[in-house]
């Protein structure tokens, strides 16, 4: 168990309490919100915990340990991630992240194998482009807040204007005008430092990749590089939908998910 005094992600819990906890990570802009078309699927047979990254959602920024300009890495989000597994005394946990929160579970895998029952990597990478994309994005937002995201985000997030304009789409949006500019920053400086290509060869869990065949932020080729270097990954492409594609083909990412997790919890 964690002390007290460590900080926590804000963070829920759905489902059964005694049923196997599967840890699910969220993008980067978005909040736990983004998981809310999977939950009602997930929920029937795990013990489902969402979280918030820095500065999104109910989390501060303030739970890193050093949120300023270059100061965050996806080693240090993967932590707070343990931390919280610690806190509800799990020792291990299926995970499931989308975008950030894949790379999350990405490093989890490699650098604490012994704690992950399983992974599922939707929309993610090994490597998110070029480094320097990613510091010019922090640098702006930190200087004028997520607002210079507003413009190109709902194009690269959803492949149809409409689930933008939509309930959904636009909540999500708005947890992006609501994210504090330092702590989105630190999430960009985290996957500025991100390559995990070399090391995937080292994942044992069972993965599973998705991939939106829309995607401009981690296009498909992406994900295929994931699946071909993870010993005996399973890949899934979804038609129709960008970068959130849970939200998007929510009937086509829980069926992966659904097949995924059965297939894990059995141990087959």
């Amino acid at each position: 168990m964690t002390s007290p005094a460590t900080p926590l992600l804000h963070h829920r819990l759905d489902g059964p309490a005694d049923a196997p906890p599967l840890v699910l990570g969220p993008s980067l802009g978005t909040s736990l919100a983004v998981w809310e078309p999977q939950l009602a699927e997930l929920t029937r047979t795990h013990r489902v915990l969402r979280f918030d990254l820095p500065g999104h959602g109910g989390t501060p920024t303030d739970v890193l340990p050093s949120p300023g300009a270059g100061g965050t890495t996806v080693a240090a989000l993967a932590r707070l991630v343990l931390d919280l597994a610690g806190h509800h005394g799990w020792s291990t946990f299926h995970y499931a992240g989308i975008s950030l929160g894949g790379a999350i579970g990405a490093h989890l895998a490699v650098h604490h194998a012994d704690r992950i029952a399983s992974l599922a990597m939707i929309c993610s990478s090994a490597r998110f482009g070029e480094p320097a994309g990613w510091r010019e994005r922090a640098a702006t937002v930190r200087a004028h807040g997520t607002a210079a995201m507003a413009q190109a985000t709902p194009g690269r997030w959803f492949a149809d204007p409409g689930t933008a304009a939509g309930p959904r789409g636009s909540g999500l949006l708005a947890d992006l005008a609501a994210a504090d500019r330092a702590g989105y920053a630190a999430c960009c400086d985290a996957l500025a430092g991100y390559d995990v290509r070399s090391d995937l060869w080292s994942v044992a869990a069972r993965t599973l990749v998705v991939a939106g065949r829309q995607d401009s932020a981690t296009p498909p080729a992406h994900a295929r590089e994931i699946a071909d270097g993870i010993p005996g990954a399973a890949l899934v492409e979804v038609a129709g939908a960008a970068h959130l594609a849970g939200v998007e083909r929510p009937d086509a990412v829980n069926a992966a998910l659904r097949v995924h997790l059965d297939a894990a919890t059995a141990g087959r």
